[in-house]
């Protein structure tokens, strides 16, 4: 189910919300659970048998760990090892048997197999919980239910953010539904629609139209115009249903942290990982990146504990050489980032045109990881940045469509509004306590609404970028 859908917004949230605000509070965590398992059987119920199993082998792993500490690390390894083998069957079983049988020219049977919707973030929300408590950060969960509603919390269970335990342990224990925060979590849920439905979808369809055309058919400005109108497509995409789920946690007494902070707004890819998708960055920085050592053993070790972690990342968002080439390319710019000590070098270089050329770079490299991020086909995505360094002669491009094609008004006014947003100018809009500003955003807020409800109504389906991962 989308929260971008009429049956989320109009049937699945206001039911739910008056069952929840109508009945005692020691029924809130067993409703929330069941609605979040329809919510999750609406799209995916062939599916449930396996987020129920990741639960109940997390669970149970987890209470083994504490109750047996001589074994703790036996128990750690099989529940993960558990945990994982779901994710690697039904996200990258046939990728490796495909790369085995090229090797070995074994005949490995590729299979037909389905990816379970959001099991990218709920398995890594579930080795979370299990290697906290091996580590003592939290206590084992005693109640099964209420570790199960940790797991498929319906706001963040398709797509995030990737939530630690420790972080609503205490919400699920008690929490308190006030209309401060239901007021806010409104907000900011519009505000996440609008992002998707506004800007998002409309910025993907210029996406979608430039690289649909073969390579050769684009000009090297219309190449860019597609390669930026990805990349704030994407942003706005992800972080709008960051928004909405963070709004929705609100909503329900939970408080999520921020997974997006003004990435684009970096000035190197080290900062510009600081500030996306920070829930999955910190899940690797805490769990893999500083078990294996950090930083803190020398350039050679730091450079593999990099390598491994980006590639992993790359991996993590799908099956295919093209994202592990994505997470090569960030890594490979953030270990030179690492040994040239840019950060101290940034430092040093306050002038506005020092921080213009760093700003510059560090888009520069995004944008370029993006198109190969979209692409899965590597002579496209080669192309298409050959195009966009201007290497091909323009005598070798036929050009299908000029920029009028591409750009109409409506367009246009996504682009503007897209960048102005990218910057932290309105930051802290929602918290404005003048009464008159408040007037003026809250019919902002419901005209923005309004808008993102005709264009569902309007539209076609389109989910969010990050399902499929």
């Amino acid at each position: 189910m989308l929260f971008s859908s009429v049956s989320f917004l109009f049937v699945f949230l206001p039911l739910l919300s008056a069952i929840i605000f109508l009945s005692p509070k020691k029924l809130h965590n067993l409703e929330l659970l069941l609605a979040s398992i329809i919510f999750y059987a609406f799209g995916e119920p062939r599916f449930l048998p396996i987020i129920f199993a990741v639960i109940l082998i997390s669970y149970c792993g987890a209470l083994l760990i504490t109750s047996f500490p001589k074994y703790r690390k036996v128990f750690l390894f099989l529940t993960i090892t558990a945990d994982l083998g779901f994710l690697f069957y039904f996200k990258y079983f046939n990728f490796f048997a495909d790369i085995i049988n090229n090797l070995t020219g074994s005949h490995f049977a590729l299979i037909e197999i389905f990816l379970p919707l959001g099991i990218s973030f709920y398995t890594f929300q579930a080795i979370s919980y299990v290697i906290d408590v091996y580590r003592q950060d939290v206590s084992a969960q005693k109640s099964l239910y209420k570790f199960a509603l940790y797991i498929c919390l319906f706001p963040q269970l398709i797509a995030g953010p990737i939530v630690k335990y420790h972080d609503i342990a205490e919400s699920l224990e008690k929490r308190d539904i006030t209309f401060e925060n239901i007021s806010l979590g409104i907000k900011r849920f519009i505000i996440g629609l609008a992002k998707k439905m506004l800007l998002a979808n409309t910025l993907g369809a210029v996406a979608d139209s430039v690289f649909s055309q073969s390579p050769n058919a684009v000009s090297a400005g219309i190449s860019w115009l597609g390669a930026v109108a990805y990349t704030l497509q994407i942003f706005y995409d992800f972080s709008g249903y960051s928004d909405m789920a963070i709004g929705l946690g609100m909503i329900f007494g939970f408080r999520f942290k921020e997974n997006f902070n003004y990435p684009y707004i970096s000035n190197s890819v080290s900062e510009f990982w600081r500030r996306w998708h920070i829930s999955l960055a910190t899940w690797f920085k805490e769990y893999l990146y500083i078990p294996l050592g950090g930083s803190k053993n020398g350039n050679l070790k730091t450079i593999r504990n990099l390598s491994i972690v980006f590639l992993l990342t790359g991996l993590w968002h799908g099956a295919s050489w093209n994202f592990i080439l994505w997470g090569g390319v960030n890594g490979f710019f953030i270990i030179l980032e690492k040994l040239l000590n840019i950060k101290e070098i940034s430092a040093k270089y306050t002038k506005l045109w020092h921080r213009f050329l760093m700003h510059g770079y560090c888009l520069f490299v995004v944008i370029i990881g993006w198109v190969l991020f979209y692409n899965t086909n590597f002579i496209n995505a080669f192309a298409h940045i050959k195009n966009m360094m201007f290497l091909v002669p323009a005598e070798n491009i036929t050009e299908t469509y000029t920029l009028p094609y591409y750009l109409e008004t409506k367009e246009i006014l996504a682009f503007l509004v897209a960048i102005l947003c990218s910057m932290p100018l309105f930051k802290n809009i929602l918290y404005i306590q003048n009464s008159w500003a408040k007037i003026g955003i809250n019919i902002w807020l419901l005209l923005l609404y309004a808008l993102s409800v005709m264009e569902i109504a309007a539209g076609t389906y389109n989910p969010f970028i990050y399902f499929r991962f």
